[in-house]
């Protein structure tokens, strides 16, 4: 018998004064039995910096081999933005710069790691590609506080990202890079 998936439940204030969006978020986010707290950790916060008008978590989750993690589509039912999570595949992330006009990673991984893995494979504007990579050590003291049921303040000002949970504030720069820097 497969496990079933747990739901976890975020309340979120959003201050992003980055970009001027302020907003109050409830999600509900289904956390597949393979899934680590980092990799779930990394989903919410990506959704959090990339909040948009249709913004979505994909329906099937991270088993979802055709869809990302997150996507934003415009009224018309467009995709304008594929957003992945952790360390996709090459080939994946060739289909979803062919696909949309604009691609995020979020990652738990250092940039080298990725760059490494993906080096000599072919990537569809792969310098376009902005990737956020998300340190060990901001995760880990984030999972201490994640719960069934969350509730955090975010906010990004001057490319930083805040996360306080109850009276406990997490910080770390937010410096995003592209694949393959010179191409």
């Amino acid at each position: 018998m497969a496990l079933a998936a747990t739901i976890h439940r975020f309340e979120l204030e959003l201050a992003d004064s980055d970009r001027g969006v302020y907003q109050a978020l409830e999600l509900r986010v289904a956390r597949h039995p393979s899934e680590s707290a980092a990799f779930l950790i990394v989903r919410v916060l990506a959704y959090c910096l990339e909040h948009a008008e249709g913004i979505t978590f994909s329906k099937g989750g991270i088993s979802a081999v055709d869809e990302p993690a997150l996507s934003i589509h415009d009224l018309t039912g467009q995709r304008t933005a594929w957003i992945e999570v952790g360390a996709p595949s090459a080939d994946r992330l060739h289909r979803a710069a062919k696909a949309t006009p604009r691609v995020a990673l979020y990652t738990d991984r250092r940039i080298e790691l990725l760059r490494t893995s993906l080096a000599g494979e072919r990537i569809h504007r792969a310098h376009e590609i902005a990737v956020t990579c998300f340190p060990q050590p901001f995760l880990k003291a984030l999972e201490a506080q994640l719960e069934r049921t969350t509730k955090w303040h975010v906010s990004r000002a001057d490319s930083h990202l805040y996360v306080t949970a109850g009276n406990t504030s997490f910080d770390t720069p937010l410096e995003p890079q592209t694949l393959f820097p010179g191409d």
